[in-house]
């Protein structure tokens, strides 16, 4: 018996004896699937981000080359119109003052420029007297000629360049075109 705070004893609830079997049968059972949740496979994780990994460093290992062959692409491209005008400049020197420091000095930044191209496989373009190449040749006019036939290279206003087998630069050339004659077939029409 339990004393409550008046001091009056109180009778306790009997507690109804039940064997454990029946006390289990009268619990509702559900499913383990249902009840319990997911089981997560740490390890199939693990394993699986191991592999996006790995397929991820081969990727960039791959593509890392490419990478460096694009901006070495930029860089000389951007380098071109400078060589252009030291090459004007070095012309007029040339021309004007061949035994000076300043053309031994030109001379000696052409000869770096040469040797950088030639480490990184830049190769001026020769078009002249060539047939024209539109993956290779932009042109910037034509010029009446006889002695070369129709479509040949007959100027060249810029030099192109490649690396290796990329373009760099178009070369912006003149080609031959057979020159219009009064007999010819604009003069039929008259």
């Amino acid at each position: 018996m339990v004393k409550p705070k008046d001091g009056a004893a109180q009778p306790v609830p009997a507690v109804p004896t039940q064997t454990p079997e029946a006390l289990a049968a009268s619990v509702p059972v559900q499913p383990a699937s249902a009840a319990a949740p997911p089981e997560v496979d740490y390890l199939d994780q693990v394993i699986r981000l191991k592999a996006e990994f790995e397929n991820y460093r081969k990727r960039v290992d791959r593509e890392k080359p490419e990478y460096l062959r694009l901006g070495r692409v930029t860089v000389l491209g951007k380098l071109l119109p400078l060589y252009d005008l030291l090459q004007q400049a070095h012309r007029q020197v040339q021309a004007e003052h061949n035994d000076t420091p300043l053309a031994e000095g030109m001379e000696g930044i052409f000869k770096e420029f040469d040797k950088l191209f030639r480490e990184e496989g830049v190769a001026a373009m020769d078009p002249l007297n060539k047939p024209f190449d539109a993956l290779h040749q932009e042109v910037f006019g034509t010029a009446d000629r006889e002695d070369v036939s129709e479509g040949t290279v007959v100027d060249v206003l810029q030099n192109g360049f490649m690396m290796q087998d990329r373009v760099l630069r178009t070369a912006k050339v003149r080609i031959a075109r057979r020159p219009k004659t009064a007999d010819g077939p604009a003069a039929a029409g008259k």
